[in-house]
C-alpha cells in the first residue's frame, strides 16, 4: 500500500487511507477483525515492549495532545503508515525525529494462539 494517497476517513486503496484505515484494511485482508479507529485500536491491543516488537505490531503516537496516529511495524526499526493530508502511505523509522518523541506505546492485536 506504500504510495497510496492519504485520505481522512479512507480505508481502501481506491479512496486512500488514513492511519487507522490502513491498519483496518491490512488486518481485514488477512482475516483479522480490528476496530476501525486508532483510539479503539489502542484500547484493543495488548502492550508490547519496544524490544519485543514483531512485524504486524502497532505503534501508537500522540499528535496534538491526544492518541491519534498509528502505524504498522514492519521490522528493522521501521513502520508503514498513512502520515497526513497531502502525503502518501510511506515507511518511516521509529527513530524519526517527529514521531519518536510522540510515541505512546506499541500494541499487539493478536497472539500466537489467535493465528
Amino acid at each position: 500500500m506504500v504510495g497510496v494517497d492519504y485520505r481522512y476517513g479512507g480505508s481502501n486503496p481506491e479512496q486512500g487511507f488514513d492511519c487507522s484505515g490502513l491498519v483496518y484494511y491490512s488486518h481485514t485482508k488477512v482475516g483479522e477483525q480490528v476496530p476501525r479507529v486508532s483510539y479503539a485500536q489502542l484500547a484493543a491491543s495488548d502492550e508490547v515492549a519496544k524490544g519485543d516488537l514483531q512485524p504486524g505490531d502497532l505503534l501508537f503516537y500522540r499528535i496534538n495532545g491526544k492518541p491519534s496516529h498509528v502505524g504498522i511495524y514492519i521490522g528493522h526499526g521501521r513502520f508503514v503508515h498513512a502520515p497526513s493530508s497531502g502525503k502518501k502511505v510511506s515507511v518511516s523509522s521509529i527513530e524519526n525525529v517527529y514521531f519518536k518523541p510522540r510515541f505512546i506505546r506499541a500494541g499487539r492485536l493478536y497472539t500466537d494462539d489467535d493465528q
